[in-house]
C-alpha cells in the first residue's frame, strides 16, 4: 500500500511513519492490489490527544476511520482496526455489489454470523424543500436538533446537505 502521511502540529518522524506503515500492512491481504492502493494519513495533535485520520480511496468506494488517544500508537492499533472491521462487516454488501466488476477487494476471507449486520431501513421522511440560503439552513437544522439538513440551496442553485463538523463548524455537499 503507498502512503501519503502527513502531520498537523506534529512532525511525523520515522519511528511515526514506521508503525503508520506496519499497521496499515495488516489490510494488504484484504485488497487484491495493494501495490496500487494509496492511503492517505493525517497525524493532528490537539492539546494532549492525538488524533490520526486514514483514507483509502479505491475506484468504487472509500474506506475512512478516525480515532483519538492521549498515546498516538495505541490511536493507531485502533484506527486500523476500525478499518478492518468496516472491510469484514461489509464483506456481504461489497461482495453483493461488486459481483459482476472486478474488485479492489479480495474476497478471500470468512467472516462470523456475528459481523454480519442487516441493513433496515426503520424509517422515511419525505419533505418539502422552500429554496433557502447556508444560513437558514443551519438554523433549521439547529432548531430541529439534528447533525444535518438537506434543502434547495437558492446561491448554488442545487440540492445541498450541511452537516456538524467537529469543534462547531460545519461543512457542505452539494450535489451537481
Amino acid at each position: 500500500m503507498i502512503l501519503n502521511i502527513r502531520g498537523e502540529k506534529i512532525k511525523i518522524t520515522e519511528s511515526i511513519e514506521s508503525a503508520v506503515k506496519e499497521k496499515l500492512k495488516k489490510l494488504d491481504p484484504y485488497f487484491e492490489s495493494p501495490e496500487e492502493i494509496t492511503a492517505y494519513v493525517k497525524v493532528c495533535v490537539n492539546g494532549l490527544n492525538q488524533t490520526i485520520e486514514v483514507t483509502i480511496p479505491t475506484k468504487r468506494f472509500t474506506l475512512r476511520a478516525e480515532e483519538t488517544n492521549e498515546d498516538l500508537y495505541s490511536a493507531i492499533n485502533l484506527n486500523v482496526d476500525k478499518l478492518e472491521r468496516q472491510i469484514r462487516k461489509n464483506k456481504t454488501r461489497l461482495n453483493r455489489k461488486l459481483k459482476t466488476e472486478k474488485s479492489e477487494i479480495n474476497m478471500d476471507f470468512d467472516v462470523s454470523e456475528s459481523e454480519i449486520e442487516e441493513i433496515k431501513i426503520v424509517k422515511r421522511k419525505e419533505l418539502e424543500m422552500k429554496p433557502m440560503d447556508e444560513e437558514e439552513a443551519i438554523l433549521q437544522m439547529e432548531l430541529l436538533g439534528h447533525d444535518f439538513f438537506v434543502f434547495k440551496n437558492e446561491e448554488e442553485s442545487c440540492i445541498s446537505v450541511i452537516y456538524k463538523r467537529k469543534g462547531n463548524t460545519y461543512g457542505i455537499i452539494n450535489t451537481k
